[in-house]
């Protein structure tokens, strides 16, 4: 599985906004490639806003065109989202101001993440059928084995991304792995 590497605080910036979230789960959830105008269609939003907004997420390869086609006249574009995994990682390098930067927008983008699914465990919990598991662990990994333990999780979501039998239903995971500060 291919891993994206998020290391600026401008490629961070760009991928923790709310509303650019929202477009790249709209595009995760269509099963072809689609246009900007099928994605704010699909928000109920103006093309232009979300033209804006996936401009920058295609800047940092998270959307990406797949193919163009004529249609009347105009050249309508089709775009695929990452399908890996995405990794934010510090520039150990930075300033100190950088640093605390960083540390902000992952900051924002973890509480983000965490509070839509929260929302989406909390829903599940009220349907006829309520299912949900919750997990806090501690395990003790070298960081070979913690990167192989990641891959292993986004290989397996990336086999059972689509439906691909009768009966199966949609879960949501949601995974942090982290290096703990206690050794």
């Amino acid at each position: 599985m291919e891993t994206k590497e998020l290391s600026t605080i401008e490629e961070i910036r760009i991928y923790s906004d709310p509303y650019r979230m929202k477009i790249l789960s709209h595009f995760q959830r269509m099963d072809h490639p689609a246009t900007i105008k099928e994605i704010a269609d699909e928000m109920g939003e103006v093309p232009a806003k979300v033209y804006y907004h996936a401009k920058k997420l295609e800047s940092i390869g998270l959307i990406n065109l797949v193919s163009t086609k004529e249609i009347n006249g105009i050249n309508a574009k089709y775009y695929e989202p990452f399908k890996g995994a995405v990794r934010i990682k510090r520039d150990d390098g930075a300033d100190e101001t950088a640093k605390k930067i960083f540390i902000s927008e992952t900051q924002k983008l973890l509480s983000d993440l965490y509070e839509e699914n929260k929302k989406k465990f909390l829903k599940s919990q009220t349907m006829e059928k309520p299912y949900g598991n919750l997990s806090n662990s501690e395990v003790y990994l070298t960081e070979e084995e913690a990167k192989e333990f990641f891959e292993k999780i986004n290989r397996f979501v990336e086999e059972h991304h689509e439906r691909q039998k009768p009966g199966q239903v949609k879960y949501d995971i949601f995974i942090t792995i982290a290096k703990s500060l206690e050794n």
